[in-house]
């Protein structure tokens, strides 16, 4: 399957968006590849093109354990002097019922080690979770490379990536009003 790649403007600069649909494990390797290509292209370094693959395809095995499909935006992102790649994962699944809880290392409903989304929350600069029971869960992430980044890991806007960020609605719509949200 094809991925969807657009190019949309921004401030001047050009802004790469690749959506890939996950729906078997081979998504999740090409999802897991084109984060580290993306990571690459940008200049990132090595660790930090590690830390965004390793995101990606976490964000995207918990997509098809837990949902069964959903996607993957990969974004190239500027904003100021920094250059960044955003990770937008999103499903229509049952949604998380305790967010604090699934953010708590050693949880899991899997059977796993559970340090799945807390390790994403520790390995990118931004994260925001949305979930809701019935209705899905979206993650967003942000990674700032650290040659240009003034920012510190773990600093976040309570703004919507959404609508800051001006991503279009896809398949799986906007995200879906906070019942259970964490940002941070």
């Amino acid at each position: 399957m094809p991925l969807n790649t657009k190019t949309w403007p921004a401030e001047g600069s050009r802004v790469e968006q690749v959506r890939i649909p996950v729906a078997s494990d081979r998504d999740i390797l090409r999802a897991r590849q084109r984060g580290r290509e993306l990571a690459s292209e940008a200049n990132f370094t090595t660790l930090e093109s590690t830390s965004i693959a390793t995101t990606v395809s976490e964000l995207a095995r918990n997509i098809l354990q837990y949902a069964g499909r959903g996607e993957i935006m990969l974004r190239s992102i500027q904003q100021e002097n920094r250059t960044g790649i955003m990770v937008v994962a999103r499903d229509d699944g049952p949604g998380i019922s305790d967010l604090k809880r699934a953010l708590k290392d050693g949880v899991s409903t899997s059977g796993g080690l559970g340090l799945g989304l807390p390790g994403v929350r520790r390995m990118m600069d931004e994260f925001e979770i949305v979930s809701r029971q019935n209705l899905g869960t979206t993650v967003i992430v942000k990674k700032w490379a650290r040659r240009c980044t003034t920012a510190g890991p773990g600093s976040t806007s309570n703004a919507s990536f959404e609508k800051r960020d001006g991503l279009p609605e896809g398949r799986f719509g906007a995200a879906p009003p906070a019942t259970g949200r964490v940002v941070g």
